[in-house]
């Protein structure tokens, strides 16, 4: 059977199960929190490890991962259908974390789907996760099973994030681009001099009702980082120390996640992209391809290491700057990606530093303002052991 007809086959078994989804009204919202100073689960060892069912309750399916790779499928659901963490859970959440285990009809055809496309994929590609809830709903609660005309006829859509690479016409090497990357921040000895980096600024995300709190950033060369956002609410934690990566924050509902695959490959590669000079040395593999951002035209550079996820590094071919990374994380039932935006480039001591960054998930958006940035400022190396589990929210 073709992947074409597997598709088909997948929508129209889609749509009888549509029928029992609740259609969200107006767009997708942030993610609720628990209410202040409710219980939240434990994983076995103080909430940094267990798989899913053994951290959450009423897992059927999604049974036997880690908890951060838990959190990714839900923003796959989310994305791949337009809805948010309401549409699926219960409106009532007040009890705390644990009303979200709370049985409801949307999640009972919720599994019955997930079955259904694991059963695709394993009767036709060996498992591979060749079909998605995105494959079929694009976006959209229910499939769509009429042809479009005005997509058909339409100008094509290029998605700048693909996997799949345009090849780059000029041929450029990823020396070459590397090179003009660190001439364009600044005095190539001084770059390859860089060994710290702190910032203090602003963040604004979700998870702070999109308004503003303070944050700081420390990073040491070639790939520790730490992030601190100061919220009303309780600090947020996200901490990677060369190897291991955490995140502790008490809007979680689990007060310390340690990362694992695409989480943890994507903190190394967050941390890496601090220091110019690393960034070659940090892939095994590299391969180079074009596309535009904004009507701009850029080269991308494709990085991997052996079965790790991929990393694609956009530079702006005028300036030379890098403008974008976006990675991906693999999910029980999908992969899932982070993009990364970087802007308002500024000197600093001699090297251009992007002073705003806006993160991009499955899960949610954050703006990262800066205002204050040193280099090769000493770092005490406790700033990025692993943080404590996070104390419930403060009541605000």
């Amino acid at each position: 059977m073709s992947v074409r007809r597997l598709v088909c086959l997948a929508s129209t078994l889609l749509v009888l199960f549509a029928a029992a989804i609740v259609r969200a009204q107006g767009p997708a919202a942030p993610p609720r929190r628990a209410a202040a100073g409710a219980a939240r689960p434990l994983a076995p060892g103080a909430g940094a490890a267990g798989t899913s069912e053994q951290v959450f309750k009423n897992v059927q399916v999604l049974k036997g991962i880690p908890v951060d790779e838990f959190m990714d499928t839900m923003g796959m659901i989310a994305a791949s259908l337009g809805m948010n963490c309401a549409d699926c859970h219960t409106n009532d959440t007040a009890p705390g974390w644990a009303a979200f285990a709370d049985e409801t009809p949307t999640k009972k055809t919720a599994r019955r789907m997930m079955q259904m496309v694991a059963d695709l994929n394993k009767g036709n590609f060996r498992g591979r996760a060749l079909v998605t809830c995105y494959t079929c709903h694009r976006g959209d609660h229910t499939p769509k099973v009429v042809p479009s005309l005005a997509l058909q006829y339409g100008e094509p859509i290029e998605d700048p994030n693909d996997m799949n690479l345009y090849p780059n016409p000029s041929g450029t090497s990823v020396d070459a681009v590397l090179d003009k990357y660190i001439n364009a921040v600044g005095d190539p000895d001084r770059v390859r001099g860089m060994t710290s980096y702190t910032a203090k600024g602003t963040y604004a995300g979700y998870e702070t009702d999109r308004g503003e709190a303070p944050v700081e950033i420390s990073s040491v060369a070639p790939n520790e980082r730490t992030t601190i956002v100061h919220a009303a609410w309780g600090d947020s934690i996200r901490t990677f120390n060369g190897t291991v990566g955490w995140i502790s924050s008490p809007d979680r509902p689990v007060p310390l996640v340690t990362l694992t695959g695409g989480n943890l490959e994507g903190a190394r590669i967050d941390a890496v992209v601090a220091f110019p000079s690393q960034i070659k040395s940090a892939f095994s593999r590299w391969k180079v391809g074009a596309t535009t951002i904004d009507d701009a035209e850029m080269t991308v550079l494709q990085g991997s290491n052996g079965d790790r996820p991929l990393a694609n590094l956009y530079f702006d071919d005028k300036s030379g700057l890098l403008v974008r990374v976006v990675h991906w994380t693999v999910t029980a039932i999908g992969t899932v990606p982070t993009q990364i935006d970087f802007s308002d480039y500024r000197d600093v001591t001699g090297i251009k530093i992007p002073f705003k960054i806006v993160t991009t998930w499955t899960d949610g958006q954050a703006t990262t303002k800066l205002a204050d940035v040193q280099l090769n400022s000493p770092i005490d190396s406790a700033k990025f052991a692993r943080p404590a589990p996070a104390p419930p929210l403060k009541v605000q």
